[in-house]
């Protein structure tokens, strides 16, 4: 979507919290059962990887790649995971992936201290995946045109008064269960799409919407860590996505674009539940080839250093562990010599791919 500026515009508000039909269609239901089912499942299997920050680090970052890719911000895995051994020469869209990720990260700190998720939060994770501080928008004028077409699709809310009260009521619509007993997930959905059209910033809304969606599941106890990386289903059915959002706004008929939230967190729930198995198994393949090949290498310790991130160098093997620079280097040396990790030469610098968990992260596992 392209932020057209315009003049004269009062813009669409939409209908306060909570809907005034019923959305709980005999479809609706049956999707959601579903669709809890798999979350559910997904939350259990987190508990085969203890080290949280194994999880965060590789799922995080890729949410916030597809994420930032419905915008058209375009990044590889490697350039990703090269940006955090050496953040002095990367691209913008680099730059801004990270700022996903670090936006996520804060609105995930904010929701499991506060148990509420309030507007300041969101203006808070809405500045630094922007990096601005242009906070709610204060003047009229925006719209939003096909990129291809330059058709006007929609013209949100125009004046600030507006926009402040329709965020107000999706606050306490979203701290408030005693509002409607509707399920939590049939409410994602509901939140996902009042953000959507209050679209309350001058740019990012479409990806602190995302972000939202995760934080509404943890806020909820749905997910204790943030990892349903919803933004590639998203993307895979982008004009879906899009029609679904206007025919709400036109028609007010919410069944189908429920069914497709549900669906995208059913479908994503259960590929990462995969994912995770398949970092399981990589775990303890690479335990057990360290075990045999050298005992007195392995420790539990190291090997968690190995998948917090697929790309490491000495200095963060020696913090991690506590160990002399010299001592990291020869364990990474001696993991080269087992052919777990591969070297690589950057300017002055040598870093260290685990390539297996690389090629699993990026897609590119031999089956």
């Amino acid at each position: 979507m392209t932020h057209i500026q315009v003049n004269d515009m009062t813009g669409y508000i939409p209908p306060g919290l909570p809907i005034q039909q019923d959305i709980e269609t005999k479809a609706v239901l049956k999707k959601a059962i579903s669709a809890n089912t798999a979350l559910a499942r997904l939350n259990g299997v987190t508990a085969l990887i203890p080290n949280q920050a194994v999880l965060i680090n590789s799922l995080v970052l890729q949410e916030a790649k597809d994420s930032s890719e419905i915008e058209n911000i375009i990044t590889t895995h490697d350039d990703l995971y090269r940006s955090r051994i050496d953040a002095s020469h990367v691209s913008q869209a680099v730059k801004e992936v990270r700022h996903y990720g670090e936006a996520l990260r804060k609105g995930f700190q904010l929701v499991t201290h506060n148990k509420r998720l309030l507007v300041k939060d969101i203006v808070q994770i809405q500045s630094i995946l922007e990096k601005n501080e242009a906070g709610i928008r204060k003047q009229g004028g925006t719209q939003l045109r096909n990129d291809q077409t330059g058709e006007v699709i929609f013209v949100p809310p125009q004046f600030e008064e507006d926009i402040r009260n329709a965020m107000s009521n999706l606050e306490r619509y979203i701290n408030d269960p005693e509002l409607d007993d509707t399920d939590p997930l049939i409410k994602m959905a509901v939140i996902h799409h009042q953000f959507e059209t209050i679209h309350p910033f001058y740019d990012g809304n479409g990806r602190t919407g995302r972000i939202l969606n995760i934080l509404y599941l943890v806020l909820f106890e749905l997910l204790d860590l943030p990892i349903l990386y919803l933004s590639r289903y998203i993307t895979t059915h982008k004009a879906d996505y899009y029609r679904l959002l206007q025919i709400v706004r036109t028609d007010q008929t919410w069944e189908e674009w429920i069914v497709f939230m549900l669906e995208g967190i059913e479908q994503t729930a259960n590929q990462t539940i995969q994912l995770i198995q398949q970092i399981d198994t990589l775990m303890q393949q690479t335990a057990k080839r360290i075990q045999a090949k050298d005992a007195r290498l392995y420790s539990k310790d190291l090997l968690e250093v190995l998948f917090v991130h697929p790309y490491t160098k000495i200095e963060f093997t020696e913090q991690a562990l506590n160990i002399s620079r010299k001592t990291a280097s020869s364990y990474l040396n001696r993991l080269v010599e087992l052919e777990i990790l591969h070297p690589i030469k950057m300017g002055k610098s040598k870093y260290f791919i685990n390539t297996r968990f690389y090629q699993l992260l990026s897609g590119e596992l031999p089956s």
